[in-house]
């Protein structure tokens, strides 16, 4: 494997949003159902580059606190986490809420790794919303200029 992938194991969720897809292409879309752009903010968007000597990753974590987000790999897989609770008020008699949709907010992407990634070599920065994250390659896997010996 030479590229970094999105790691979508099967899950319920997953399923659900498919079964959504083909719904609304046959019945067209119900008024029940979240919107392209309200299914994006459910997962932080990311970009992926690839340099000689490493895989370069950024996702977009707007709102989130460096505490809030958990990094982990697995058997090859980088999982970006995050848990924010949104505190709730002791007194919420001043308030009377029609809708209230942000008690809780949880995401997690995974992304499965090359075989030539060093999982043991991953470092990670956060500022102003912005995750960024570099794999490193093994050394052996780099590519490298054979000179010829005269």
């Amino acid at each position: 494997m030479k590229s970094l992938t999105l790691h979508r194991p099967m899950e319920l969720g997953q399923t659900m949003v498919d079964i959504n897809h083909f719904m609304e292409s046959v019945f067209g879309e119900s008024p029940f159902s979240r919107s392209q752009s309200e299914m994006k903010g459910m997962y932080p968007s990311v970009d992926i580059h690839e340099t000689n000597d490493a895989y370069h990753i950024e996702a977009d974590l707007p709102g989130c606190d460096e505490k809030d987000i958990e990094l982990t790999v697995d058997s090859g897989v980088l999982t970006i986490q995050s848990k924010k609770e949104v505190k709730s008020e002791k007194n919420n008699d001043s308030k009377n809420y029609i809708i209230r949709e942000r008690q809780l907010d949880i995401f997690s992407r995974s992304f499965k790794l090359p075989d030539n990634a060093d999982s043991e070599n991953i470092s990670a920065s956060f500022r102003n919303g912005l995750l960024s994250l570099t794999i490193k390659k093994r050394a052996e896997a780099q590519k490298r200029i054979i000179n010829i010996g005269k």
